[in-house]
This record gives C-alpha cells, structure tokens and sequence, in this order.
C-alpha cells in the first residue's frame, strides 16, 4: 500500500469545514470570527450539467472553530499550514497538520477547531450539486 493510500484510508471520513464562502457556509461562520474563506475557483465538473467543484482556501485563527456542520457533496482538502482538531460524529477527534491531506464524505457532520497558538491554512475542493449550498449547520 503506497503512502498516499494508507494517508487517504487514515484520513478517509475527516473532516474539516468551513473552509469556503459561498452558499450556507457563510451562514455557519455568520457569528464567527478568526475564520476567514477565500473561494479561488468555481468550474463545472466536466461530463455533468448539475455538479460544480468549487476550490478555496480557509485560515482559522488560534481557537477558532467551524461549529458542528455538514457538507453537501464530498470534500477534499490538505492543510497547508498548522494544525486542526476534526471532532468526529463518534466523539473522537482527530488531529490533522500541515502536509495531510483529508477526505469529508457527503452529510456527515463534524467541527474544525484550531487549539493551538499558530493558524491554520487549509485548501479545500468540494464537488457539489448546483444550487445546494456548501454546508449546512448541524443540530
């Protein structure tokens, strides 16, 4: 098994959020601070009509957090720099620094956090249907 495969099986089902600004996300980070998103690309998946893949980048200042949420299509992403906390929907959390990569399966919720003193920088990709938002909060 290849690096990069036992990464993404480590890493399949974590799950980093609010990464992005665009539709729903804006309305989990509405009462946040320290978490800003820049949305980098937006293109239509090639062979669809429906789905778009949407690229950004998000940095969560030292204790920032994404609140319990969910997305809407699959995320992919890979931390640039720092480390972030995922609480997972077992109850474990799992720490992610910069160099993994990550994998967020559609509608499972979780929450990012940033415990430590430094910030965190994130690129994210989602592949999502068109006009559903980005993620939703969770109860």
């Amino acid at each position: 098994m290849s690096a990069f495969t036992r990464r993404s099986a480590w890493s399949s089902g974590l799950l980093v959020a609010g990464m992005l600004a665009g539709a729903g996300l804006d309305r989990i980070a509405a009462a946040q601070s320290g978490i800003t998103r820049t949305e980098l690309s937006r293109t239509d998946v090639p062979g669809t009509t429906n789905y778009e893949a949407v690229m950004g980048i998000a940095e969560l200042a030292p204790g920032a957090s994404s609140g319990r949420h969910f997305h809407n299509g699959i995320e992919i992403g890979y931390i640039l720099e720092g480390t972030v906390a995922v609480e997972r929907p077992d109850g474990s959390v799992v720490t992610l620094k910069q160099g993994q990569a990550f994998r967020n399966p559609v509608t499972e919720v979780h929450n990012a956090s940033n415990r430590s003193t430094t910030p965190v920088k994130i690129l994210a990709v989602y592949i999502v249907e068109k006009g559903k938002p980005l993620a939703n909060p969770a109860r």
